[in-house]
This record gives structure tokens, sequence and C-alpha cells, in this order.
């Protein structure tokens, strides 16, 4: 049974004419995606010295509306791909979160930086239900496609970490959101040059799921994928927003700027992202279920790990957590490739995301509190427990005989 994914006669091919400056741009998006979402973390020390915040964790719930907006905005935006069109949400995509941050970058106290982050999450909830299903419209290897796509968006947390820290030592914190928002406006112009009109919307093409679960099942996945997201996804959050914290309380001995511990993080992220690219080429090759399974079961010992380890060793432990954390990302968008119809991907993705996201912007808005009542360490082997609770909740996903069976 093949997860492949072959040309449909009656699909536009949005890429067609320029493949490389479309999908590059698709890819690229999934990057500044994340930036947007990451500069606040990365910036947190220094804008709260500015706003006259006394620590950084009371500031840190301030940037919860982006991160709730960005799983609840999911849901009309998925909607709007896929009645509307691709093309036109992914335009709204470039033109707003790079003028929502170019506005954010001109807050002069707590609540206007709450608010101009908040909208800088409307637009970054956007591109997960609609980017990634446009990638994989035509798709012939969906599992590559996404792994490499999920590689350049985690490089977008990398770079979050890296160039925040360059600019703030450079410029200041209000440079690190300007000049972002000044590249993805640019993104926007190219892509509306090259990105070809859609003649259908995805809704009213011809389509076909690729493995035809039986409904029960099909239900059965979808509420399991979506619980393992929301577990998923509090890892992701609460780790990539708090790492820049933790990093720098466990390095303090070892190194105190910036600039450099903006370059240790960076490293941790762009090794971690490789994992996606691993994954994306093997999930055709093994049981998805208990390849799932294992990714997110190797998150546990490096999380404990991490919860005591120190300077380097915190480096050591802190790549294997985000290697599994990471690695376990292509999953979900492989499902949806593999189980729903196109016509439906943006709406799935969008409803999925929304629940998950939404949900799990909660560990940003208590990431502050939480470390300041529990410290790092505990956080850590709170996170652990996440990591198992997710390992039960994919124990209910179909099999490979039961997909077999139900496709016969």
């Amino acid at each position: 049974m093949s997860a492949q994914t072959s040309p449909l006669p009656d699909t536009p091919d949005l890429t067609a004419d320029h493949p490389g400056v479309v999908r590059g741009l698709l890819n690229i998006a999934h990057a500044l995606d994340h930036l947007f979402l990451l500069i606040f973390a990365a910036a947190v020390t220094t804008i709260a010295a500015d706003m006259g915040v006394q620590q950084w964790q009371d500031l840190m719930p301030y940037g919860a509306g982006a991160f709730f907006m960005f799983g609840l905005g999911s849901l009309p935006a998925g909607r709007l791909g896929d009645l509307w069109g691709r093309r036109s949400m992914m335009l709204i995509f470039f033109f707003g979160i790079g003028a929502a941050s170019i506005l954010t970058a001109f807050s002069q106290n707590v609540w206007q930086l709450a608010v101009s982050l908040t909208l800088i999450g409307v637009f970054a909830s956007i591109y997960h239900p609609v980017g990634i299903p446009m990638l994989l419209e035509r798709a012939i290897n969906p599992g590559a496609t996404i792994g490499f796509n999920g590689l350049v968006g985690n490089l977008g947390v990398a770079v979050a970490a890296l160039l925040t820290g360059f600019l703030i030592q450079g410029w200041g914190w209000r440079a690190a959101f300007i000049l972002p928002g000044v590249a993805a406006i640019v993104c926007g112009f190219i892509f509306a040059r090259h990105c070809p009109a859609e003649t259908l919307s995805p809704a009213k093409r011809k389509g076909g799921a690729k493995v035809n679960l039986t409904p029960a099942m099909l239900a059965r996945a979808l509420v399991v994928m979506t619980a393992a997201a929301i577990t998923s996804s509090v890892l992701f959050n609460f780790t990539t927003n708090g790492n820049g914290q933790l990093v720098t309380e466990r390095f303090r001995d070892v190194m105190q700027d910036p600039a450099a511990l903006g370059v240790v993080l960076a490293v941790v992220y762009a090794i971690a992202s490789l994992a996606q690219v691993v994954v994306g080429h093997l999930i055709q090759r093994f049981a998805l279920k208990k390849f799932f399974m294992f990714m997110v079961v190797g998150q546990i010992p490096m999380l404990l790990l991490a919860s005591q380890a120190q300077g380097w060793w915190l480096f050591a432990a802190l790549t294997g957590v985000m290697v599994f954390i990471f690695g376990a990302i292509p999953f979900t968008d492989f499902m949806i490739a593999r189980y729903v119809d196109d016509r439906l991907r943006s709406r799935v993705s969008g409803m999925r995301l929304g629940v998950s996201f939404a949900v799990s912007s909660l560990s940003v808005w208590a990431l502050g509190p939480v470390v300041k009542a529990m410290g790092f360490a505990d956080s850590l082997i709170l996170l652990a427990g996440f990591s198992v609770v997710t390992t039960l909740i994919l124990s209910l996903l179909p099999s490979a005989d039961q997909e077999q069976a139900a496709t016969v």
C-alpha cells in the first residue's frame, strides 16, 4: 500500500510556470511563520527592561495572545483556503504578518505590545492550513515534501534566536521586528508576481483520499491526531519559547553575551531541524503508528536529562530534546495528506490546528509563572509527562493491518 500522491488531471498546478520561485516562497513562508512567533521570546528580557517590567517572567504572558490566535485563526483560514483560494490567502499572510511585525516595533507599553503580538498570531495562523496543503497539491512524495518544508520552518526557529540576538546587540529590539516585517512584504510582492491565479478553488476540484479508511476509523484517526497535536504543541510552544531563557540560566558560568547565546540556540535548532528531513524520507518506509510513537517516546529521556544538565551538557541534552520534538512534527501533516481528500485538507488542517494551538497557547501564557514557581528542572520533568500522555494517545491510531483491511 502506497501513500504517494499522483497528480490529479483537473487540478491546476499552481507551481507549473515557476516551480522554483513559488515552491521556494511557500517553504520560506514556513520559516517566516515560526520566526515571527518567536521574536518576542528571544527578545523578552530586553523588552522587559525597556518597558520597565521587573522580570521577563512577568512580561511573557503578554505574548500568549499571538499563540492563541495562531490556533483559533486556523479555523477560518483553512475554510477560506478551500472555498476562496489558497493563493489569495497566502498573499494576505505575507502582507499581513509583515505589517503586524512592523507595528509591533512601535509599541510603547505592554498592552500595545500584547495587541500587536496578537495581530501577528492572526496572520501567522494562515500558513499551516493553507501553505502546506498548497505545497502538497501535486507532490509525488509527500513525506519528503513535508520533511523539507519542516526543515525550513524550523530553521525559522533557529533564525529567530540568531537574528534577534544580533539585531538587539546592534540596533535594539525594535529592529528585530522591523527587518523581518519588511522581508515578508517583499516576499509577498514576489509571490503575487510569480504564482498564477487559481481557476478553481480547491473545494470545487475533483479528488479523493489516498488511503480510504472507514468513516469510523477516519474519525478515530482525526480525534487521536488532534489530541496528540495538543500535547505535542504544548512541548513545542514551551520549549521554543523557553529555551532562550533556559540556555541563559544554565550557561551563566560559560557565556553571557546575547549574540553568542543566540548562536548556541540556533545551532541546537539547526541540528534538530535535520530530523524532519530524515523523518520525511523514512515515513513511507516504516509503519506510521510505530514510527510516530518511537519519535515521541524518545522525547522522554532527553527531557529528563535536560532537566538536570548545565552548560555544554545542556547543549547536548537540549539538542536531543529538539531532535525528537521536531522529528515528530511531520507526522500529522503526512496523516492529513494520506487520509484526507485535498478538497478538504485546508479545513481539516485548520480544525486540527485551531484546537491544538489554541489549547497549547496556554503553555506560552503559563511559561513565565510556571518557571518562576517551579524552576526549569521541574518544568522539564512536567513536559516529559506530556510526552508519556502523547504516547498513550498514539496507541489508539489505526495499525498498518487495519489500514490495509479498510482499503481492500
